[in-house]
């Protein structure tokens, strides 16, 4: 059960109460089971650690002297209460702990985490970079292909078969290394683009469960 759904039940069964002390306790509990959450449980079982919404019913009733027979509902509800203190100021007082220990710890873990980034965005430039390499190979042999046919034909005009027909076999050679760096090229590239992706994504993933919690 979730806390919405605790609380819509427990509202309709305080509806014997009136507006303002309906408001309060359901505040009270709605203030109880946020706390459970702050200290790690999930929401389920922090509705499930302050009661069902008939022992919750009944204590209540039972505050304001309605009859009960099973057990003492007010003692429980007012053992719930120490329950909830003791556990807010051991949760507040573990939370000052880290903090501390965060606070003096931090000239090493802050170097480490710099370190770390610096270390990441290194070898993520380094790839970017060599995306651009192979691009830039590619327009090289691809300038380099016809440039050649065309001194081929040069030599051809001047006589010279043997050099035309070398100039024509780098052609091919390049024409052909062109291509492989075309394709080797386009891969890399959308290798590095899903990689960005996901790396834009974890992080927004990150701040989005931040701001959840």
């Amino acid at each position: 059960m979730t806390k919405r759904e605790f609380l819509s039940e427990l509202r309709q069964r305080l509806s014997t109460l009136s507006r303002e002390e309906r408001e309060e306790r359901l505040g009270f509990y709605g203030e109880m089971i946020d706390d459970r959450i702050e200290e790690g449980m999930s929401e389920s079982d922090a509705v499930s650690a302050v009661g069902s919404v008939d022992e919750v019913a009944r204590q209540i009733g039972a505050e304001r002297g309605a009859p009960s027979d099973e057990r003492t509902p007010k003692d429980d509800l007012v053992r719930s209460v120490r329950v909830s203190v003791d556990t807010r100021s051991g949760g507040r007082g573990s939370r000052g702990w880290v903090i501390a220990l965060l606070a003096l710890g931090s000239p090493i873990w802050l170097s480490l985490l710099i370190a770390a980034f610096a270390i990441v965005v290194s070898v993520y430039a380094v790839l970017w970079s060599l995306v651009v390499s192979a691009w830039a190979v590619f327009v090289s042999l691809a300038v380099s292909a016809p440039a050649c046919v065309v001194f081929s034909m040069i030599f051809i005009c001047r006589g010279s078969v043997i050099s035309a027909l070398a100039t024509l076999g780098a052609a091919a050679v390049t024409a052909g290394l062109a291509i492989l760096f075309f394709f080797v090229s386009l891969i890399a590239t959308k290798g590095c683009v899903w990689l960005s992706v996901r790396i834009a994504v974890g992080i927004k993933e990150i701040f989005t469960k931040k701001e959840n919690k």
